[in-house]
């Protein structure tokens, strides 16, 4: 390939016969007119240089505004980019038309608002590219997060794990660094996993560490008659202050229950469906079979006095507690095994797979059959049954 050649000059003239050769009335252009040319030698950027990137109003209002994107994933991953609150897939974009990088290089609408005479501006491209980096929403990539945390979970201050050093711990830095999703979506399903921050560190307690918790709140309550609905803060750590730490005590509250104020007086209100279906869970995670009608039973008088159980609260209990349970629920309601959900049913456990605007019916008929059933409509899977 021969060296670039410096970039040739133009009269008003070279540039009026240019247009009359392209059949073009210089009446119907603005006035400027820019003469382009490659930069000579090392002035210029080589193909591959740099990257093209197309952002939608919004990001670049948060860029001007100061706000920073950042790219995440390891080797083996498919980059994402996060803004503060969003994450985007990362896609390449080929164009048959070059892009040129032109510094300086003024719009026609910049041009509308500057008054100048007919001219001619001399400019050097000093670089170009074939294709660019296009974004699309998506969902963030949270299961790392839960995988990571579950690797050391918290079972106490007494617990001899703790003086263990070897054991993996994550700072908020740590995760963002790890995890595909923006900050805010992150910090939103550190809350959803109950997890909370101990020395710095994230962590997931130990389900019978959270169980321990919970019995000596629920066992308070009991003991001073109050109403599920006003359990007080301050009292809740006087009394189990000398049992556990008192930030685990007011985690277990933020768990199971509500916070607000009266009267200048921190309450919460107790969630008896998150503590009905904390308590299925303990007695099910052990369980290899259990008779529906003895675990109902054995279900309600394990709650607190005054809350009632009911199968509906077992909807959101994770996937393998509820197949190693299948004989309490009396549904083997997986897509896949020939069973067939009506939306409600199976709505609890594909919920999170929805991307931005897409219902739950939607996700159905795109990934299941559906048929009508005593009149109501159900799904099941679009897959030969063995």
């Amino acid at each position: 390939m021969p060296p670039p050649r410096a970039a040739m000059t133009r009269t008003r003239e070279e540039v009026d016969a240019t247009l009359q050769i392209a059949k073009l009335d210089a009446a119907e252009l603005l006035p400027t007119v820019h003469c382009l040319g490659f930069s000579l030698g090392a002035n210029g950027a080589a193909a591959g240089d740099f990257c093209l990137l197309e952002l939608e109003p919004a990001l670049c209002q948060q860029l001007e505004a100061g706000h920073s994107l950042v790219i995440r994933g390891d080797k083996d991953e498919q980059a994402v980019l996060c803004s503060k609150d969003k994450t985007y897939d990362l896609k390449i974009a080929d164009t048959s038309n070059m892009l040129l990088f032109i510094p300086g290089c003024k719009t026609p609408d910049q041009l509308k608002m500057e008054e100048t005479q007919s001219n001619i501006i001399h400019t050097e491209i000093f670089g170009f590219s074939n294709n660019y980096w296009e974004l699309r929403r998506c969902r963030p990539k949270l299961k790392k997060l839960k995988k990571l945390l579950m690797q050391n979970t918290y079972e106490g201050p007494d617990s001899q794990k703790e003086e263990d050093s070897t054991h993996s711990k994550y700072t908020t830095e740590d995760l963002l660094d790890q995890i595909q999703a923006s900050e805010e979506e992150i910090m939103t399903q550190l809350q959803v996993l109950n997890a909370c921050e101990i020395g710095g560190y994230w962590r997931i307690l130990e389900f019978d560490y959270e169980m321990k918790l919970l019995n000596h709140v629920t066992q308070l309550v009991d003991s001073e008659s109050w109403s599920f609905s006003k359990v007080p803060l301050n009292i809740c750590l006087q009394e189990l202050g000398p049992l556990e730490p008192e930030e685990m005590i007011e985690h277990c509250l933020k768990c199971y229950g509500k916070k607000y104020i009266d009267e200048g007086e921190v309450y919460f209100e107790l969630n008896a469906d998150k503590i009905c279906r904390a308590t299925a869970q303990m007695l099910l995670q052990n369980a290899v079979k259990f008779n529906l009608a003895e675990f109902q039973e054995v279900w309600q008088q394990s709650v607190p006095e005054g809350m009632i159980t009911r199968l509906d609260q077992l909807k959101v209990l994770s996937e393998n507690i509820i197949q190693n349970s299948i004989q309490v629920l009396r549904t083997s309601l997986e897509i896949g095994r020939g069973e067939k959900w009506t939306e409600e049913d199976i709505a609890p456990y594909i919920q999170d797979l929805c991307g931005e605007k897409q219902t739950i019916g939607a996700l159905l008929t795109k990934y299941s059959r559906s048929s009508m059933q005593n009149g109501v409509k159900v799904y099941n899977s679009r897959r030969p049954i063995s």
